[in-house]
């Protein structure tokens, strides 16, 4: 009976043993999983918000050099920029203009502001407080043209930004510097305007020793710091160079506040630099999870298991299972994460096969023989310039779909302020937008070539409705120009006729039409819903965009 009690004692004493060396094992085993995933987590944010800034600071040296300064007075100088900054389809606020003027050019600037239609012409302070221009001796920095030009922008040129403190502080800089120069953080567009970045780069003729203005683009800090939604693992915060011991953070919403460093506060788990314009930026990390607390209840756990059994076939068996259950939740991640990535790659393959295709028959319609240069250039640049538009919406909606009226926006489709369009907020798929958005332009760019016989501009209506039952509804689309004829529209181009009349309704799967009344011309298009919408694309497209989960 001892023998047997003393052997009982010696598995219990065993097992309460393994027992806490597995729960000493998944304790180390979980912090050190969780702290290599938030480590990496946090290099792959950092590096992604390094390639932002990087791109964003590439832009304003490339507007820069591409810049021609024939007189720096005009308030114009951005229009032959228009194209290229849009190109890099980067999330600017404003792209602006600053002319550095010299005291005997401020009349002949402020009359160019005047002639250009802007609000306020007269040059005066950054806050619009007057200024005395018969005061000034040395040159001075003065906001000439803006992109876009909204009823709220409109109101900006004219200013001059040398007694900003912010502002003059980094216009000055990129003079001395001679190159790219990032802002501190400041309120865009107005005092409690959102909060962003503002990166000048200098434009000096050639020749010249000082620089003969500044292109300057605004950014949002929110789409800089790639904040992240409630699934991440770490909050980010921008440590803000204005104010010792204050940060700038973002929320979900991409609202961003500041706040005061507590001396009590928590620290961050991790920093990164990263550099944008001439300066280093430091972003805190801050793990959302207690991640030695996470370990240490995993721990008891599996603590309490063993000494709950006090066996040692059950302390080993819980060791091997939790170790087991590791490997095969990572093997069917890599699985899975293989398979997906195939996927996507083929996906993407069809899809850039695709669009090569189109701006292929583009290029060869527009540019075929006998054809006008100039006309079948801008055709060109527009048609390619609608695709580029289109690719750049789908991508942003991770190719799900696009929303109909954002296909019309007037930096992808000519007159696009002329254009009145209605019709319900539906979603096309992927192969739909390319074929509607080429057919807008198609549809535009022949709108306003001549006017018509009243001596008035083309108005012109979009509107789209869709009447039916599920699963049998239809899609209607009707194009009208009012005050126009088919004396004094510009007959459709061949590569126009067959996107009108075949190319269009055929990917649509619908009829197209086209005719002039007595006072418009129309242009109708007809194809079932089930086509325009494409669910089975956006299952699939949903399906491949949709994050690796592990199997729990």
């Amino acid at each position: 009976m001892v023998r047997l009690g003393f052997i009982i004692g010696f598995i219990a004493l065993l097992g309460i043993l393994l027992s806490g060396l597995a729960a000493y094992r998944v304790h180390d085993q979980e912090l050190t999983i969780d702290r290599i995933a938030l480590a990496r987590a946090i290099d792959v944010h950092a590096s992604l918000v390094q390639d932002r800034l990087t791109e964003r600071e590439l832009l304003a040296r490339v507007a820069s050099g591409l810049f021609r300064t024939p007189a720096v007075i005009k308030p114009n100088m951005l229009e032959p920029l228009r194209s290229a900054i849009y190109a890099f389809k980067t999330d600017f606020v404003v792209a602006s203009w600053i002319a550095r003027l010299k005291p005997t050019e401020l009349s002949a600037a402020q009359a160019a502001l005047s002639s250009a239609g802007f609000p306020n012409a007269s040059i005066r302070n950054y806050d619009d407080t007057p200024l005395d221009t018969t005061k000034i001796t040395e040159p001075i920095n003065v906001l000439m043209d803006l992109e876009p030009r909204s009823e709220e922008t409109k109101a900006l040129p004219g200013r001059s930004y040398d007694q900003d403190g912010v502002r003059g502080a980094m216009l000055a800089r990129a003079m001395a510097e001679k190159k790219s120069v990032a802002s501190d953080p400041v309120p865009l567009l107005r005092p409690n305007g959102p909060i962003g970045v503002i990166v000048a780069a200098p434009v000096i003729p050639e020749g010249a020793a000082e620089p003969a203005g500044f292109i300057t683009f605004s950014y949002e800090l929110a789409s800089l710091m790639l904040t992240n939604d409630d699934m991440s693992l770490f909050s980010v915060a921008l440590r803000d160079p204005r104010a010792t011991g204050g940060e700038l953070i973002a929320n979900d919403q991409g609202i961003v506040s500041a706040r005061t460093i507590a001396q009590d506060g928590p620290l961050p788990s991790s920093t990164r630099s990263v550099s944008f314009g001439g300066r280093d930026w430091q972003l805190s990390y801050f793990a959302k999870t207690n991640s030695a607390r996470r370990a240490e209840q995993t721990a008891v756990i599996v603590a309490a298991i063993g000494f709950a059994i006090t066996a040692m076939v059950c302390g080993l068996f819980g060791y091997v299972a939790y170790n087991n259950l590791r490997l095969s939740r990572e093997i069917q991640v890599r699985i899975g994460f293989e398979r997906r990535l195939t996927a996507v790659i083929d996906e993407l393959n069809h899809r850039v096969k695709n669009i090569l295709a189109v701006i292929q028959s583009i290029v060869t319609r527009t540019l075929r023989h006998g054809s006008d240069i100039d006309v079948a250039r801008e055709l060109l640049i527009g048609r390619i310039h609608a695709m580029s538009n289109v690719v750049s919406l789908l991508s942003e909606s991770q190719w799900q779909g696009v929303k109909l009226k954002g296909l019309f926006e007037a930096r992808a489709i000519p007159h696009a302020d002329r254009i009145a369009i209605s019709g319900p907020d539906i979603a096309v798929s992927a192969r739909a937008a390319q074929s509607l958005s080429l057919l807008f332009f198609e549809l535009a760019s022949h709108s306003d070539e001549g006017l018509s016989l009243v001596g008035k501009h083309p108005h012109i209506t979009a509107n789209w409705t869709v009447t039916g039952e599920e699963p049998d509804t239809v899609f209607h689309f009707r194009w009208e120009e009012f005050n126009t004829s088919e004396a004094t529209r510009r007959a459709d181009s061949d590569f126009g006729l067959i996107l009108l009349d075949r190319v269009a309704p055929e990917a649509l799967g619908g009829t197209a039409k086209r005719y002039f009344t007595d006072a418009s011309y129309i242009y109708e298009l007809t194809a079932p819903m089930e086509t325009v919408v494409d669910m089975t694309e956006r299952d699939r497209t949903e399906k491949f965009s949709a994050p690796v989960r592990p199997v729990r």
